[in-house]
């Protein structure tokens, strides 16, 4: 299954994202929040994944304002020295807003049942976070989303489901940070949270440098089910 480049609409202007459709043409809708590196090979990939399971699937490019297009690996430093770049000039406000008018344009596609979901990796996993706190999302779901502690007093306005999934290991969020977010969510009967004992960062992240096929599919499993159960 393949999708296609789409125009957004958002407040600040019309961007590009990736939609692909279920075969059925109905179902429900997740936005795929992208990581560093942009709407790439893997982000297209997840996309499809889910349309193949029967959602609408739209990945905003959510670098346009800095750089329209960009796909990236974790292959190289040199990708990985212009991914950390535009991740320090982006502008966290103006991505959730883009997601929001991501989430909009989802639920204008024909066919689409109106439920839309989010979930996020990485950068995309704090903007999934934020996206349950400020958007009208019906279901989020954050992947080792870097620097939430810095939001948990935002935690209160999470009005849908949220699940998050953390990485023993991630190298990005040690663990007092882990301690923190599921000490500041573990009273709101909203969140779910699922943590990865012996995991690294980007986990499940398709062709990855830490992908660990048997904590992915479990990972993943957990966010198909949680859909199904808040989307349907």
């Amino acid at each position: 299954m393949t999708g296609q480049m789409t125009k957004i609409s958002g407040p600040a202007g019309t961007f590009e994202g990736y939609l692909a459709s279920p075969a059925t043409g109905s179902g429900p809708g997740v936005v795929v929040i992208q990581e560093i590196f942009g709407v790439n090979a893997g982000v297209r990939e997840i996309c499809d994944a889910i349309a193949a399971r029967g959602a609408f699937a739209l990945a905003p490019d959510l670098f346009w304002r800095l750089e329209p297009g960009v796909q990236l690996t974790d292959k190289t430093d040199a990708e990985w020295k212009k991914a950390v770049d535009l991740m320090n000039r982006f502008k966290l406000d103006d991505g959730v807003k883009d997601v929001q008018a991501t989430i909009a344009a989802l639920r204008a596609v024909p066919g689409c049942s109106g439920k839309v979901g989010a979930v996020g990796y990485c950068l995309g996993g704090l903007l999934a976070y934020l996206t349950a706190a400020r958007t009208d999302v019906d279901a989020a779901v954050s992947y080792y989303g870097v620097n939430i502690p810095s939001f948990l007093p935002e935690a209160g306005n999470i009005k849908k489901p949220l699940m998050l999934h953390i990485a023993g290991k991630d190298q990005f969020v040690p663990p007092e940070q882990q301690q923190k977010v599921t000490e500041g969510l573990k009273d709101n009967k909203l969140v779910t949270i699922h943590h990865y004992a012996g995991m690294d960062h980007a986990f499940a992240r398709p062709n990855g440098t830490h992908y660990d096929k048997a904590y992915a599919e479990l990972a993943n499993g957990r966010t198909d089910t949680f859909f199904h159960q808040h989307l349907s």
